[in-house]
C-alpha cells in the first residue's frame, strides 16, 4: 500500500465534494470521500427534477470521472453525525484536513408560528416533495408519497420554486389528460403544457383544472432567477429584465399564476389540517418588502408547498449561525473552533445551483491547498497559489505549524478505518462497478425514450 504524507477527508461527494477531491488528487494528495447515500450525486439525483435527464447524466458522469480517480477512497452510506461522530473525526482521526460538502438538504422554515405541526397535513416542504417526484416511478419505491391537489399555493420565488410549480402543473395535467383518454407524459409536458393543450384543442378549464399560484414577497424583477451581475445601474436593469422574462416564459408555458408583493403571515387550520394561509400585501421600501397594514386576506388551498430556500442539516459539534455553518476564516471557510475543518458548496452558500457549488468547491479547495497543506516539491498550480508568496506555496507548514503531516503508521491506521466502513457498506472498492450496480431505474427507460 502506498503511504502518503497527507490524507484529506471530504464529507459529501456531489458537485462541490467531487470537485474538491479532484483538486487534491490532481496534486497527488489522496482523499476519502464519504457520502450519506449509496451514490454521491446529491441534489443532481434527488433535487434536480427528473425532466433534466440529459443535464443529470452529464453532471453525474463528471462526478464519476473525479471520484473514480485511484487516489480517491469512496465510502458510501456514511452519515456524518449519525454513523460517525463529527467531533471524533475532526479531533481524533487525524486527517490532514476535513471538508464539509454536505449540501443544503433542510428546508428553511416557513416562519409562521405552529405551521410545521401540519407538515403532511396540508403543508409540504420543497426538498422531500422533489425527492418524491424524482423517485416515485422506481419499482418498489417506499419513500414518502404525495397526492397532488389542484389549486395549490406555493410560497417562494427562486428557481427551485419554479420547479415545484412545474411539478404541480405537469402532474395535474398529465393525470387529467390520461383520465380523458389522451396520451401524455412528463417529457412532452416539460417542453410546454400550453403547447400540448393547444395541440389537443384543450384548455385547463376543459380539464377542470384551476392551476397553482406562486406567492412572492417582492417584485417579479427582484426574483433570484438570474446570476447576472448587478453592480451598476445598467447591469441591474438588465438582470431585472432577464428575471421578468424567465418568470413570464415559465408562467406562459406551464400555466401557473403569480402573485408578487404578497407574503404569508398566518395559517388557516380546520379539523386538524392546514387549509390555507393568511396572505398580506407588501410594498418595497428602501429595497425591503414591507407589509401593507390592513391588507391581510385569507387564501384557501388544499395544498401548500413552502419553497423559500434550503439550509444545511445541523450536525452536533459544528457551530452554526443563522442556520448555516459558522466559519472563522471567510477566505477558506474554516469552521469556527477547528484548525483544519472547512465547509464548501451549499453548506456555506445555501444555494442549490450546480455551477455555484462547483465553483465554490474549486475555489475553496485551491485556497486550502495553498494555505494549509505543504507542498515540498512545488506541484501546486499557479492558480492555486495566486496572491500568495512563493514560499507559502512550497511549504505551508511554516505558515500553519499546527497542520501536521501524517505519520506513515497513522496513515495505514486511517486507511484501515476507511476499509472497515467500506466493507460495512458492501463497497468493493471499484467505484464504476458500484455505480453501475446501484443506479436507479430511469423514467425515460420505462417510457421507452
Amino acid at each position: 500500500m502506498s503511504v502518503h504524507p497527507h490524507l484529506v477527508a471530504i464529507f459529501g461527494g456531489a458537485v462541490s465534494g467531487a470537485e474538491a477531491a479532484s483538486q487534491f488528487t490532481q496534486r497527488g494528495i489522496p482523499c476519502v470521500v464519504f457520502d450519506q447515500n449509496t451514490l454521491p450525486y446529491g441534489k443532481i439525483e434527488d433535487g434536480l427534477p427528473k425532466w433534466h435527464d440529459k443535464l443529470r447524466d452529464k453532471e453525474e458522469e463528471r462526478i464519476n470521472e473525479k471520484l473514480s480517480h485511484p487516489l480517491v477512497h469512496f465510502v458510501p452510506n456514511v452519515r456524518l453525525g449519525q454513523d460517525v461522530s463529527f467531533e471524533d473525526v475532526a479531533r481524533n482521526w487525524g486527517f490532514s484536513a476535513v471538508l464539509l460538502a454536505t449540501g443544503a438538504w433542510k428546508d428553511r422554515p416557513l416562519g409562521i408560528e405552529g405551521v410545521d405541526e401540519y407538515v403532511g397535513k396540508g403543508l409540504i416542504y420543497q426538498n422531500p416533495f422533489i425527492y418524491w417526484f424524482n423517485h416515485k416511478h422506481e419499482p418498489g419505491f417506499t419513500g414518502e408519497q404525495y397526492e397532488i391537489k389542484d389549486d395549490a399555493i406555493v410560497i417562494g420565488g427562486g428557481l427551485a420554486s419554479l420547479d415545484v410549480l412545474k411539478v404541480l402543473m405537469i402532474e395535474s395535467v398529465e393525470r387529467a389528460l390520461k383520465a380523458r383518454g389522451h396520451e401524455a407524459d412528463m417529457f412532452s409536458l416539460d417542453r410546454s403544457i400550453a403547447k400540448t393543450l393547444e395541440e389537443k384543442k384543450l384548455t385547463l378549464a376543459d380539464l377542470g383544472i384551476k392551476g397553482c399560484t406562486l406567492y412572492y414577497r417582492r417584485r417579479i424583477k427582484d426574483m433570484p432567477l438570474s446570476p447576472s451581475a448587478t453592480d451598476t445601474p445598467e447591469q441591474l436593469a438588465k438582470a431585472e429584465s432577464v428575471r421578468e422574462k424567465v418568470l413570464n416564459n415559465y408562467a406562459s408555458k406551464y400555466l401557473f399564476q403569480v402573485k408578487p408583493l404578497h407574503m404569508p403571515v398566518d395559517k388557516i387550520v380546520e379539523n386538524g389540517r392546514l387549509v390555507g394561509l393568511v396572505i398580506q400585501e407588501t410594498q418595497i421600501e428602501n429595497g425591503k418588502a414591507v407589509p401593507v397594514s390592513g391588507s391581510e386576506k385569507e387564501v384557501r388551498s388544499p395544498m401548500v408547498v413552502s419553497s423559500i430556500g434550503s439550509i444545511p442539516e445541523l450536525i452536533p459539534g459544528i457551530p452554526e449561525k443563522w442556520g448555516m455553518y459558522q466559519v472563522a476564516d471567510e477566505q477558506v471557510c474554516r469552521i469556527k473552533g477547528y484548525e483544519n475543518v472547512f465547509a464548501i458548496g451549499n453548506a456555506v452558500t445555501g444555494r442549490g445551483n450546480i455551477n455555484e457549488s462547483l465553483k465554490h468547491g474549486k475555489e475553496v479547495s485551491e485556497r486550502i491547498l495553498a494555505e494549509y497543506i505543504d507542498d515540498p516539491v512545488g506541484t501546486l498550480t499557479q492558480e492555486a497559489i495566486a496572491g500568495r508568496e512563493t514560499a507559502a506555496a512550497k511549504t505551508v507548514d511554516g505558515l500553519m505549524p499546527h497542520v501536521k503531516r501524517i505519520d506513515p503508521s497513522h496513515y495505514e491506521a486511517l486507511i484501515s478505518q476507511v476499509d472497515a466502513l467500506q466493507k460495512r457498506a458492501g463497497y468493493s472498492g471499484d467505484f464504476r462497478e458500484w455505480v453501475a450496480k446501484h443506479l436507479p431505474v430511469r423514467l425515460e427507460t420505462l417510457l421507452g425514450h
